[in-house]
């Protein structure tokens, strides 16, 4: 809701090109203290009777006043217009109207009636909103050189703001002083510097902060820069009441004073507190006495402590009563009987998943790692990955038949083979000769049709070597591949 046009909203512009709300923002950035008319859309049976005041704004919500709507024109809020001022005129935002300005005249004690309360002109045009920008630009510079002066001349006073009217023809200086301050020489040097008449008005340290405004210590706008009108005095007893630290820097606000909050539930603590005993600050019992502590008003206990620990010890309201009957008949009890303090904040379910951001295992992951360091293995390394993957010597036997029949195929290998001188003496033979492995597969067994229970290949195996005796087939094989 911020504006984006430089607080162009509240500063005289008749369509202003930021959050286009006519300086009603709520955020209080473009226009402060602005008022929610909740009774703005309600039907009411007599239009002749509604309220014809109107709350008019100045200088971005700085200052508001009350002036009376004597045209037929209907002023909705936002709207700029031109009301009657210091022998001329000023140009402000209407900020509230209708049924709500009564209940804000009866608040400050003002008659609708009154002849005090000034017209409102016209709507503002575009020569008066022109001169309106033109004579607020020079209430900065206006600021610095007042405050120049004051200082040379040697006042206690600081000028906090500047306002000076649309038409430049008066002046406002407001100012804080501890004292009073002699200020006729001041205005004379200030009417002839600046060419206006001058007022000037005193405030307060709270004033001055609404002015200036800001973010408090709980992270909201000040509330006397955004909806606070009227200060009401604050001392330490508030906080005392509410048992709280007397702690200057926590307990002052911007302004330097104790932080207006401080009266805010001050109340409900004092409702509270008349349940609670008055005179019991000193209690007896046969070890020791025992001193209060604090009041604790949403549990309705008392603590108190010992002098010789620094446990403090949690009593009923009826305990303490009857401790202090007791101790006016002059009898001391045994013990304090403190209460068991339980926790009020519900007790944290464990949650039934478990965290287990780190021991996630990922078996795609893993398996395109462990593929990906053998394919380095085996760039870095080709022969020797060539020669592992070599076939054994006993490429021809099924796998299926070591696993099916292990008692067959142990015969079957200590049967006596013709060519096995001849592998003893070539050990590289079989592997010389590829292709005639190839044709030993191909070629039918003579028992096939057998099972694979029965033998399997490695009885046929057999019988064809059986059936070739001539070692030097092999051989012949072997020496026509080189």
């Amino acid at each position: 809701m911020g504006c984006g046009s430089g607080g162009s909203c509240g500063s005289g512009d008749s369509a202003p090109g930021g959050c286009q709300s006519h300086g009603s923002c709520s955020s209080g950035s473009c226009n402060r203290m602005n008022v929610h008319d909740w009774l703005a859309n309600l039907p009411f049976s007599d239009p002749e009777s509604g309220c014809r005041i109107v709350e008019v704004s100045f200088n971005n919500g700085s200052r508001k006043d009350y002036f009376k709507n004597t045209t037929i024109h209907f002023y909705e809020k936002g709207d700029l217009i031109a009301v009657e001022g210091v022998s001329g005129f000023d140009v402000g935002s209407v900020n509230l109207t209708g049924e709500l300005v009564r209940l804000q005249l009866k608040k400050n004690n003002i008659k609708e009636e009154s002849a005090d309360i000034k017209k409102i002109l016209r709507r503002a045009t575009e020569s008066d909103i022109a001169k309106c920008k033109e004579t607020k630009a020079r209430e900065k510079d206006v600021m610095i050189r007042s405050r120049a002066i004051a200082r040379q001349l040697k006042l206690e006073m600081k000028v906090a703001e500047v306002e000076i009217q649309a038409d430049g023809r008066k002046a406002t200086f407001f100012y804080i002083a501890d004292d009073r301050v002699d200020f006729r020489e001041l205005i004379k040097i200030f009417a002839s510097e600046f060419k206006v008449k001058v007022e000037m008005k005193q405030i307060g340290a709270r004033q001055e902060a609404g002015k200036v405004g800001g973010i408090g210590s709980c992270g909201r706008e000040l509330c006397c820069s955004t909806w606070l009108t009227d200060f009401k005095s604050v001392n330490t007893n508030a906080a005392r009441y509410q048992n709280l630290s007397i702690n200057q820097t926590k307990l002052s606000g911007q302004c330097g004073r104790l932080k207006c909050c401080l009266n805010y539930e001050l109340d409900t603590y004092l409702d509270a507190l008349q349940f609670f005993p008055n005179d019991c600050e000193v209690i007896e019992v046969a070890k020791s006495r025992a001193f209060l502590v604090k009041k604790d008003i949403f549990r309705n206990l008392m603590w108190y402590t010992m002098p010789d620990s620094n446990k403090q010890y949690p009593l009923t309201i009826e305990r303490v009563k009857k401790i202090k009957a007791l101790n006016k008949e002059g009898i001391r009890p045994d013990d304090l009987e403190p209460v068991e303090v339980l926790s009020g904040k519900p007790k944290e379910v464990e949650p039934e998943y478990a965290d287990v951001v780190g021991q996630i295992s990922l078996k795609t992951l893993e398996k395109d790692s462990r593929k990906r360091r053998e394919r380095e293995r085996g760039q870095q390394n080709p022969n020797q990955n060539r020669n592992n993957q070599r076939p054994p010597q006993n490429r021809n036997q099924n796998p299926q038949q070591g696993q099916g029949q292990p008692q067959q195929n142990r015969g079957g290998q200590n049967q006596p083979r013709p060519n096995q001188p001849n592998r003893s003496q070539n050990p590289n033979q079989q592997n010389r000769n590829p292709n005639q492995n190839r044709n030993n597969q191909n070629r039918p067994s003579q028992n096939r049709n057998q099972g694979p229970q029965q033998g399997g290949n490695q009885q046929n195996r057999g019988q064809q070597n059986q059936s070739k005796p001539n070692p030097d087939n092999n051989n012949q094989g072997g020496d026509k591949k080189e």
